[in-house]
């Protein structure tokens, strides 16, 4: 677990500035730590920015007809990250919304 909690130290130290995440180390993925935005695709995109992930090695996804899921892994400090942010989706942009 030592390579997920440097690259969390670092995060504190070089992106204090950017939007806090919610931060899990799971059991499953012990080595991999997973920022998740919840309501917040700002700063997904502010941290995707600033960990230099390309913007085309985003995952766009739904979940039911209400969600937008964007996701991507990546490699930082020599820990692989995992990056989901959510968001709803507007009651006008729903397909057969009135």
């Amino acid at each position: 677990m030592n390579a997920p909690l440097l690259a969390l130290r670092l995060f504190s130290a070089e992106f204090a500035h950017l939007s806090a995440p919610c931060v899990s180390v799971s059991v499953v993925f012990p080595e991999r730590p997973e920022l998740f935005f919840h309501d917040d695709l700002a700063g997904f995109e502010a941290w995707r920015a600033a960990l230099g992930i390309a913007p085309e090695s985003v995952n766009h996804d739904e979940q039911g007809d209400h969600t937008r899921v964007l996701s991507v892994d990546a490699i930082y400090a020599g820990t692989e990250l995992h990056l989901v942010g959510f968001a709803r989706i507007a009651p006008s942009l729903v397909e057969g919304a009135a």
